[in-house]
């Protein structure tokens, strides 16, 4: 899969139902290519007048299932 499609799914905590919101980047292991984390960026604070809560990172095993729209993930 590319990340420019993995970048317009959703990603939803299973345990709570939260929307985390979209992908932004991705941490990938230097020596093996494969991918350690999805980082998802910090939701505003006060229409964004107070800045960014801080990005998510998502580490690659709590990641439950990636679907045609959505990104299942085990709470972080």
């Amino acid at each position: 899969m590319k990340f420019s499609e993995i970048r317009l799914k959703e990603v939803i905590c299973a345990a709570d139902g939260e929307r985390l919101g979209y992908v932004s980047d991705m941490e990938i292991d230097e020596r093996s290519g494969a991918v350690r984390s999805l980082l998802i960026p910090g939701s505003y604070r006060f229409l964004g007048m107070l800045g960014r809560e801080d990005d998510i990172t998502v580490p690659w095993d709590k990641i439950s299932k990636i679907g045609d729209d959505l990104i299942i993930i085990n709470r972080v």
